[in-house]
């Protein structure tokens, strides 16, 4: 009978070459729509891309939240509804993605959101309330 631990080890194995596989679709699709944009300028500004074994690539000019994961994709909606329009704190954002409201959860959404505002994904408003960009910015 397999350990625990051995079976927790398999299962961490098998997400991080999931991640390391969308992460390579996400580089993928944005070098795609480089290229579909047109000719480059003869200075052209280097494309920050997603950092090494994240789903969050930087925010570039003509990019949508597609090119998100789904966790992401969900926050940054939640974001620009009605309800996160004036801004919104970890534990709100949690209720309103249907995630019970425990500390565990609440700092998972907290992270997710700090790292969409580090991406140009979203804005934090005040320390710990975060809110979409405005229209004009996405």
């Amino acid at each position: 009978m397999p350990s625990v631990l051995g079976l927790l080890g398999a299962r961490e194995k098998k997400i991080r070459e999931a991640e390391h596989a969308l992460q390579r679709l996400v580089d993928a699709r944005a070098t795609v729509a480089e290229v579909l944009a047109g000719p480059p300028s003869a200075v052209a500004d280097p494309v920050r891309s997603a950092v090494t074994g994240s789903l969050v690539p930087h925010r570039a000019d003509g990019m949508t939240a597609s090119v998100l994961s789904p966790d992401y994709q969900r926050i940054v909606a939640v974001l620009q509804s009605e309800a996160g329009r004036e801004g919104m704190r970890c534990q709100q954002l949690a209720a309103a993605l249907g995630l019970e409201a425990v500390p565990a959860k609440v700092e998972g959404v907290r992270s997710k959101a700090k790292r969409l505002v580090e991406r140009g994904w979203a804005l934090q408003v005040r320390p710990g309330v975060f809110t979409a960009l405005a229209a004009s910015d996405g």
